[in-house]
């Protein structure tokens, strides 16, 4: 079994609709429930600020604020890490945009917020997530990114740096006469960053799959096959420095189309994860609702089971209306297999009575206008 992570407090200062809040917490699942509204996805949403970006929500951070706050939200965390006992603080202060939040490692100020995934790795599945297939290539390409960034922390930086690199190529494009050496800094700089990143991606497919043909999941949901599109299909056998070169090549060779729209148009940038149920062979976003909702949990869930596999310890999984749409037999066997990977999972739902397979695996609180009990 993989070392379990798992919060053992939880306290919110200014967060969205919690004044304050002060939860003592056990190795066991969370179930919280309530009327919409009540915030309980706030709730599930602090925690997802326990790692890097900018939380399951994606929202800016003067939005996360309580209203009527001076701006600011903290969210602190006590919890048995993948390095053993931590205290971790994060937040804001003050409501200027584009501030950056900070981080405390028992009590002191860290580096960066990446030094978060030293301890635990939070992964989660929210209804917001249920246009994955049939929405935009960029959602699913976030997606991928934050499945990538839970196995390699390196990932983030890489993908940031690529785009601040793409960001002044295309501003020294739009120049009458741009330097030709600085250019070629730029382009080489994104053709090592942006291989990079590609690899990494189609590492973490291939895993993935080798973990879906194990069917560890038992059949209980349908098995998904991965893949990318849109740079460089079919090289991906070679080696990383032959590619680098013929992308700095693509790079060179398009700087008068890219300089007339404006934009880079080749890269990993562009790319799509393509997704298909398996059992029907058919593409995701042609699939029932239903089916679409199954084919993203089993890929939830695999995903964790791969991380949990790699690191040794289990992630903490944040799975908001998990039971809404499954029938009474899935949504047990979907407890069982979220039990069965061997870390804390918090679920939310309006009706108590939808976990009840979870039995005493799992501690129920009821949330209401920003106060919990239970």
């Amino acid at each position: 079994m993989p070392h379990k992570v798992f919060l053992t407090r939880l306290k919110l200062v200014d967060f969205r609709n919690y004044a304050g809040l002060s939860l003592d917490l056990d190795e066991r699942h969370v179930v919280l429930t309530g009327e919409n509204g009540a915030g309980k996805t706030n709730l599930m949403e602090a925690v997802s600020f326990l790692t890097p970006g900018r939380g399951l929500r994606r929202s800016a951070y003067g939005d996360v604020a309580r209203v009527g706050s001076d701006g600011g939200f903290s969210v602190f965390a006590a919890l048995e890490g993948m390095e053993g006992g931590v205290e971790l603080g994060t937040g804001t202060v003050g409501g200027e945009e584009g501030q950056s939040r900070r981080l405390r490692l028992n009590g002191t100020t860290a580096k960066s917020v990446d030094e978060l995934l030293d301890h635990l790795r939070v992964l989660w599945l929210t209804p917001a997530m249920d246009g994955l297939f049939s929405g935009g290539s960029g959602d699913r390409r976030r997606f991928l990114d934050r499945l990538v960034l839970s196995l390699d922390p390196e990932h983030g930086r890489r993908a940031t740096d690529f785009e601040r690199a793409m960001r002044s190529r295309n501003k020294l494009l739009s120049e009458t006469r741009p330097d030709p050496v600085w250019l070629t800094g730029l382009e080489r700089q994104m053709a090592e960053l942006g291989i990079s990143m590609a690899h990494a991606r189609h590492e973490m497919l291939s895993l993935l799959a080798t973990l879906v043909e194990k069917n560890w999941e038992g059949g209980v949901f349908p098995a998904a096959d991965l893949a990318l599109s849109g740079f460089l299909d079919g090289e991906w056998q070679r080696p990383a420095v032959d590619l680098e070169e013929e992308y700095l090549d693509m790079l060179q060779a398009g700087r008068y189309r890219d300089a007339a729209v404006g934009r880079t148009l080749d890269g990993p940038h562009r790319v799509d994860l393509i997704i298909r149920h398996r059992a029907k062979d058919m593409e995701a976003a042609r699939c029932s609702t239903g089916e679409q909702k199954a084919l993203l949990v089993g890929l939830v869930l695999a995903h964790a089971r791969l991380v949990s596999n790699l690191t040794g310890h289990a992630p903490v999984l944040l799975l908001d209306e998990i039971a809404a749409h499954l029938d009474e037999g899935r949504r047990a066997a979907l407890f069982d297999l979220v039990d069965g990977l061997g870390g804390q999972a918090f679920m939310t739902g309006t009706d108590r009575s939808m976990f009840s397979a979870l039995g005493d695996r799992a501690r129920h609180l009821t949330v209401a206008n920003g106060n919990v009990s239970g």
